[in-house]
């Protein structure tokens, strides 16, 4: 228990530092809180998994020739993600995140090259069947790709738990906000990224790149004194005032057994969020190759990314009185009714338009649903929760391709939009459940006392 106690106090900023941070704005804290390097180390170590999935779709249907074989290699990647995320996430509340994040990188790194050689070595054809050795490493790859941003949010979870309950409710905002724009930028950066290099220089560059930076960030960033700051599943005592106190959890209120319904719904709700991610990347697919080709979908898609990355930033400066539970319903709200919109255009600029607004509340229901997920979370497992959140994504967005492709190959797109607008409805509906289980299963801090 000692180690454990002198691990947290030489990750605290000092008594100087916090005066400073007072002086400075909601992020200028994160740097003070975590240290100068923390943010960009996290920033960049998450690069490879925004690459991987695209990278593995580039290569193999290069290699191949075949779209069928580099779709299934690219799912392969999304199921072993959505796999292994909560395992690795589970490791890390046991173990550490420190061993964890370096034995993910190594073996990420290596699953990385296995499928850049069973691509060139291994005559798979147009054959699916032939391609198993690819679709194989595509797996592993996703399995053990190191879940930086989740494990970054436990770390600032825990970072913000120090202090006055105000500071570190405004100062969980702010790095979950971050996390959130974050997310976002590399998940624009990483396939734009992959574009360039596979058709300026070669196809296998984007995975190699990739495999590279995993060696070299995600070690730098398992070792990052900030682990220190995350206790150890096998050392808790009592359920101590950590994520749930440092959350704005319903205006000041505290989770208290909130059971397995809990940790339910917010998984659900990015389940519901990557089939909006993933449907609306499919339908704006369908939507350009109408008037021009597929390929600028992805620079379609980017333009929610960017509004959506903006938005999030502005959830530090939101009130507190603001509750989570009414800033889930209001962005689902919002995000249903906008998503209609995609309907309407029919060229490029007007679409333009409509994703930039659409974008909006994606950010911000993105940072409330993470938030929940903080306060909900079993003593112990927070970990598990924030990683199992992640691949939810992961697994929404592979659904929402594949309902969302079929309708456009079957209907047109118009048909395809009509599963965002589907799954932001189910996100508001989550939300609603949320908001009675929270209500239901929290205490007001002051009965506390």
């Amino acid at each position: 228990m000692s180690t454990s106690t002198s691990s947290q106090a030489s990750a605290a900023p000092s008594s100087s530092s916090t005066a400073t941070a007072a002086t400075g704005g909601r992020y200028a804290r994160l740097p003070l809180l975590a240290g100068k390097g923390f943010i960009p180390l996290g920033l960049f170590a998450r690069l490879p998994l925004a690459m991987l999935t695209v990278g593995a779709l580039t290569l193999v249907t290069a290699v191949t020739g075949s779209y069928a074989v580099g779709g299934a290699a690219a799912g392969a990647v999304g199921i072993g993600s959505a796999l292994g995320a909560p395992v690795l996430g589970a490791w890390a509340d046991r173990l550490g995140q420190r061993p964890v994040l370096l034995f993910a990188a190594i073996f990420n790194t290596a699953a990385v090259v296995a499928l850049i050689l069973t691509a060139y070595l291994v005559p798979a054809g147009q054959d699916l069947a032939a391609a198993v050795p690819v679709l194989a490493a595509a797996f592993v790859a996703g399995a053990t790709c190191p879940q930086v941003g989740p494990l970054a949010r436990v770390r600032w979870m825990a970072l913000t738990s120090r202090g006055g309950k105000a500071g570190n409710a405004r100062d969980l905002d702010a790095a979950l906000s971050y996390e959130s724009t974050a997310d976002e930028l590399t998940f624009v950066l990483g396939p734009a990224l992959v574009g360039i290099l596979a058709s300026l220089i070669a196809p296998w560059l984007p995975l190699a790149l990739a495999a590279a930076l995993t060696l070299t960030l995600v070690p730098a960033f398992a070792v990052h004194h900030t682990h220190r700051a995350v206790p150890l599943r096998a050392r808790r005592r009592r359920p101590s005032p950590t994520a749930a106190d440092a959350t704005p959890a319903d205006s000041g209120r505290r989770a208290r057994g909130t059971g397995t319904a809990a940790v339910a719904l917010p998984f659900l709700a990015m389940v519901c969020m990557g089939t909006f991610f993933g449907s609306t990347q499919t339908g704006l697919s369908s939507f350009s190759a109408s008037f021009a080709t597929a390929e600028i979908a992805g620079l379609l898609y980017a333009v929610m990314g960017l509004s959506s990355a903006a938005a999030a930033l502005s959830v530090a400066y939101w009130p507190r009185s603001f509750a989570l539970s009414a800033r889930w319903m209001v962005s689902a709200v919002l995000m249903a009714g906008l998503a209609l919109l995609l309907l309407l255009p029919a060229s490029a600029l007007p679409m333009v338009l409509v994703l930039l607004v659409l974008g909006l509340p994606v950010g911000p229901l993105m940072v409330t649903v993470f938030a929940i997920g903080g306060v909900v979370a079993p003593a112990g497992r927070l970990g598990t929760v924030m990683t199992a959140l992640a691949s939810g994504i992961v697994a929404g967005t592979a659904l929402g391709s594949s309902v969302a492709g079929q309708l456009a190959q079957h209907q047109g797109y118009s048909a395809a939009f009509l599963v965002p607008v589907c799954a932001a409805a189910a996100l508001f509906m989550l939300g609603a459940a949320a908001a009675v289980v929270l209500r239901h299963g929290t205490t007001p801090q002051g009965a506390r006392r």
